[in-house]
């Protein structure tokens, strides 16, 4: 399965429902405690449950929601590619669109709620039937649907399975007022089907920028152990376990049984009482077998006990193998990849590489990147389909990027709107495109001029009067002109915001 939407609610600064749409990579952009980590951190909690990098707490709560005593968070995450069918136990298979767990557009939408930051209700929102008799056979015990059926003179084709008898109540219905519900799946087969569908989530691992460096310190070593969960996931390598658990039950089944024969030649009665309890082999953590896995540099040398460029370029290598390695094979489970700032403690030719390897990652079958960031070098090697800029945390301020406020795609426009991002190139762009559009009479209409010492060919110089837009401009093509002031940081935006807002207003009508 693979994400298509994200919602949030009450959650940290999100006090209104907000949804996301998402593809396979996602770059989340804004300035900083703008709610970008949030999203990521929402992620985290709906996915691992509270095992993961976050865990949930009161202080989590919005402030002003909980002010009106409204204390209950909401993630929900939306799902396409979805599993063919279910099997609810050993025999009895169904589908999401015949238990109507699906919504109008065919994917299933998980809705989690926790009331107070505390432990997790889980409903699928869907459409689903309201009619009566209708509504809530999901959480009807089998022999009250027998019931059902048999009162009706219903036909169905075998009477011992649950989803059958639902589907010919549903079926022989003639109206069954189909609507968006809420439907929680905590009871009867409503829990088996979620338990089903947990087997069919994505694993997902959150990367984060601002690991505290300690000896528990998990950055580097969290690509091995999601390395560990995909291969503990291979069916062969779940056949080859479940062979080695038969044999060790087996064995201890041995065990037991002459400790129970030593037992009966003290006390028979005792000994007929007793039966060896052994867990089921899917009920065991194989994963905490390997839960030390990790890289050691040099002389055994903990990679958390490296500089945090290190750590960082050891995780760059990681996507770079993973993403060469997805792209080749076949039959892979679903994996969401989430870093925030990948580009932090890196050379720019490393976040160059980086990026390259996050593109190349989503691009393989069943994988997704979600990322945050907050380098313009990052955002100008994406897609706008790409881009989400977080504005602020109310309804309409977090938008999938197109062309923002300029009649052309510029994703130097992106980073000034993410990061006040005032750079030299974008002040070209500005005036390039003013030029091409023949406004640059306009635009310089009854603006303020400055002095400028133009030299010449000879090495003389003559002043001239210009703006200071065209001050910047001339500076910033003739650097071996050093007879002028250099423009500041505060002019350069000034400049900046003077042709955005004539394009937006003059070139765009």
């Amino acid at each position: 399965m693979k994400i298509k939407s994200i919602g949030i609610n009450k959650f940290r600064g999100y006090e209104n429902p907000i949804t996301i749409q998402v593809d396979d990579l996602l770059s989340i952009v804004g300035k900083n405690d703008i709610g970008k980590s949030t999203i990521l951190e929402a992620l985290d909690i709906f996915f691992n449950e509270g095992k993961g990098c976050v865990k949930l707490d009161k202080e989590d709560i919005n402030k002003a929601s909980l002010e009106r005593k409204e204390d209950c968070i909401e993630i929900s995450v939306e799902f396409k590619s979805l599993p063919t069918s279910l099997v609810l136990d050993a025999a009895n298979e169904t589908t999401l669109e015949n238990e109507y767990l699906l919504t109008k557009d065919k994917t299933l939408h998980v809705v989690k709620r926790y009331p107070g930051a505390g432990k997790e209700k889980v409903y699928i929102r869907a459409q689903h039937p309201t009619a009566a008799g209708c509504d809530d056979l999901l959480s009807t015990k089998i022999r009250d649907l027998q019931r059902l059926v048999n009162d009706g003179d219903l036909p169905c084709p075998d009477k011992t399975k649950s989803a059958e008898l639902r589907r010919a109540i549903w079926e022989n219905s003639p109206d069954l007022q189909l609507q968006q519900r809420d439907i929680e799946v905590a009871k009867i087969d409503a829990k088996n089907i979620w338990e089903q569908l947990k087997a069919h989530m994505p694993l997902f691992t959150l990367f984060q920028s601002d690991r505290k460096n300690s000896d528990g310190d998990s950055e580097v070593q969290d690509p091995m152990s999601l390395a560990v969960k995909e291969i503990l996931g291979d069916p062969a390598i779940q056949s080859q376990l479940a062979d080695v658990a038969e044999t060790v039950k087996n064995r201890l089944d041995e065990v037991a049984s002459r400790t129970l024969d030593k037992l009966g030649t003290f006390n028979s009665e005792i000994a007929t009482s007793l039966n060896p309890l052994l867990p089921d082999s899917a009920s065991l953590k194989w994963a905490d077998v390997f839960k030390k896995v990790a890289i050691s540099g040099e002389d055994d040398v903990p990679i958390n006990k490296r500089g945090s460029g290190v750590k960082r370029l050891v995780l760059v290598s990681f996507f770079m193998a993973e993403a060469e390695r997805r792209q080749k094979e076949t039959s892979l489970p679903d994996i969401i990849y989430a870093i925030e700032e990948p580009e932090t403690s890196q050379h720019p030719n490393h976040q160059r590489y980086l990026i390259d390897a996050l593109l190349g990652l989503s691009q393989a079958p069943n994988t997704q990147v979600f990322i945050t960031t907050h380098s313009p070098e990052v955002v100008k090697r994406l897609n706008f389909d790409n881009i989400l800029l977080v504005a602020g945390r109310g309804d309409g301020q977090i938008y999938n990027v197109q062309r923002n406020k300029l009649p052309y795609p510029s994703l130097n426009e992106v980073s000034y709107s993410a990061f006040g991002e005032c750079s030299l190139e974008y002040h070209n762009e500005l005036y390039g495109f003013i030029e091409a559009e023949e406004k640059l009479q306009e635009f310089k209409a009854g603006k303020d001029t400055r002095a400028y010492n133009k030299l010449k060919r000879d090495g003389s110089t003559v002043t001239q009067q210009i703006t200071l837009t065209e001050y910047i401009r001339h500076q910033i093509h003739h650097p071996e002109n050093t007879e002028n002031d250099r423009f500041n940081p505060e002019e350069l935006n000034e400049s900046i915001e003077e042709m955005r807002g004539f394009i937006q207003t003059d070139v765009v009508e």
